[in-house]
């Protein structure tokens, strides 16, 4: 057949059927030859890369589910509900935005632009609008529209900061989802149709309310709601000064950089930073008791970069820091606990040598001197170098980063009052557009895969490979434990993804077609393309973001 091509199906990388189809058949009319339940299948991978089931086939492919039990699977139904909301207000609030922030538990914080208080009806509405658009199964498409029709459309539609934001996509056309008469800029692949999307909430939260979803591996019920009320108090606050200083959007960034008046606005982001980490070495004077500050924080939250910084603070002050890691203290890779998939978790409490490290702590806090463990991460293994001793005098303080620094199992031994404990996050204030956020954990994994390939050579893949695995750890080990900070740090910067770009860019289009990786190197490509590059030279010498990019004046 001249017009045909060969498709194949596979499920967990394993074959299961070879098929030949028409070229420009739609993906949504194959989903039986996976043999499941095609109402769990929420998008496909067409060769590897992430795809909405509204495509067609244009060329011979492999084809393979994302159910909606799975993260991908979660991801494009947080999307869905994001479009249905912004749907549903469109219908009931046409003259009224709806500004989405940051993640809290299984939801989403939205606000109104006006920054009036949303009434408990409105929230009413909202909800019994996204139920009767769920009910009637309206079809949310994928097209292409001409850029001039798409400035046209969001200028219609009130999409302000969409708009803007085509100022710096200039293509000749422009994807987008429909769902009924509403139409938003395309970030990612939709469900086929509102009707799949019944599991949601509307809760009334602060000024706001939360859009709350399901987590992966539940995705038909709503887990129960965990508040995190320390680290909202930081967004909000963050989220303010970011309409201060008029720079929410990737939009108002690119304007910014554009109008070559970056390098001010680089000065006052990192001016903002300093100023809280000295108001947090305030914090630990004004304690008055502490002998040891524990600082904790997701992988590439800016840990080291953090610990250094404070240090300085504290000797402004007249105290002198000492600063460990807690990776002094695994016990060794042959003593490691296994994870799930049989690898070592270097992730859990118990792969650290925790009586070790409280009895050194006892020992410093006696004024006694210890010798402080090292170790190796080529041979996996932990020694003792008798250089490598510490003894704690009147004026200094003990700073001990690590994941587990929130965790009071870690340091069973140490009173409550000689410690302090700091949680760091990059919670980034800066949003895509209304409806479309910029997710945490993309910020992280954007410095992860920088930072490993300057710093140890490791290509784009191999650091989006191991990513769920330390995400996972994260979830067990140190989201839990939030709420135990006396202080949140945000250490991100919102001009770092610019920067950031110049290095992830080039990296992620290495990850060929064939790599399972690469549907998740084209959607951080696809994500760092919303924001216009900057210089790295612009970055100050002491920046978070030179831990990750190299040329930091810190030692590391």
């Amino acid at each position: 057949m001249a017009n045909s091509v060969k498709i194949t199906f596979k499920i967990n990388e394993k074959e299961i059927a070879k098929k030949e189809i028409e070229i420009g058949t739609q993906v949504s009319s194959l989903l039986d030859n996976f043999n499941i339940d095609k109402n769990t299948i929420y998008a496909v991978l067409i060769n590897n890369e992430l795809c909405p089931l509204d495509s067609k086939i244009k060329y011979t492919s492999t084809l393979e589910p994302i159910l909606n039990n799975t993260k991908e699977g979660s991801s494009v139904y947080r999307r869905s509900l994001c479009l249905l909301l912004a749907a549903a207000a469109h219908n009931i609030f046409p003259d009224t935005r709806l500004l989405v922030g940051h993640s809290l538990g299984h939801g989403y914080y939205y606000t109104l632009d006006n920054g009036k208080k949303i009434e408990a009806k409105q929230i009413t509405s909202l909800g019994r609008e996204m139920s009767a658009l769920v009910k009637k199964d309206i079809p949310i498409l994928t097209s292409e529209i001409s850029w001039q029709e798409a400035a046209d459309l969001f200028e219609k539609t009130g999409l302000t900061e969409t708009r803007k934001q085509l100022n710096y996509n200039c293509t000749p056309s422009i994807k987008i989802n429909t769902l009924d008469d509403f139409s938003d800029l395309y970030f990612g692949p939709l469900v086929l149709s509102t009707g799949v999307l019944k599991t949601f909430e509307l809760m009334k939260y602060g000024n706001g309310f939360l859009l709350r979803f399901p987590k992966s591996s539940e995705p038909d019920k709503l887990a129960t709601f965990k508040d995190q009320p320390k680290l909202f108090e930081i967004y909000s606050k963050y989220k303010e000064w970011g309409k201060r200083v008029g720079v929410t959007s990737a939009a108002s960034l690119n304007k910014i950089i554009s109008k070559n008046e970056i390098n001010d606005f680089i000065e006052i982001t990192e001016t903002l930073q300093q100023k809280n980490i000295s108001k947090i070495a305030s914090q630990i004077i004004d304690k008055g008791t502490v002998k040891v500050v524990l600082i904790a924080g997701p992988s590439s939250s800016g840990k080291t970069t953090s610990a250094k910084k404070l240090g300085l603070e504290l000797q402004a002050m007249g105290y002198q820091p000492k600063i460990i890691s807690l990776d002094n203290y695994y016990i060794g890779r042959d003593k490691t606990p296994l994870d799930e998939e049989g690898k070592p978790d270097y992730e859990c409490l118990e792969a650290l040598n925790i009586k070790l490290l409280n009895d050194n702590l006892v020992d410093l806090f006696n004024g006694k001197t210890v010798t402080i463990p090292s170790y190796d991460f080529h041979t996996g293994t932990s020694y003792f170098d008798e250089e490598n001793k510490l003894t704690l005098q009147e004026n200094e303080i003990l700073i001990l980063e690590g994941i587990h620094g929130l965790n009071d199992k870690l340091t069973p031994k140490v009173p409550a009052e000689y410690k302090f404990k700091i949680y760091l996050s990059a919670l980034t204030q800066l949003n895509l557009d209304d409806h479309n956020r910029v997710s945490t954990s993309d910020n992280r994994l954007i410095r992860r895969i920088v930072r490993d390939n300057n710093f140890r050579g490791k290509p784009a893949a191999g650091t989006i490979e191991m990513w769920p695995s330390v995400t996972r750890g994260e979830e067990l080990h140190i989201f839990p434990f939030q709420n135990n900070a006396d202080a949140i740090l945000n250490t991100a910067l919102d001009y770092e993804l610019s920067v950031l770009r110049v290095y992830a860019a080039p990296l992620l289009r290495q990850v060929t077609p064939a790599e399972k990786e690469y549907a998740e190197a084209r959607r951080l490509l696809s994500f760092l393309e919303n924001f216009s590059t900057i210089s790295p030279t612009a970055v100050p010498p002491r920046s978070i973001i030179r831990e990750f990019i190299g040329g930091s004046a810190f030692h590391y």
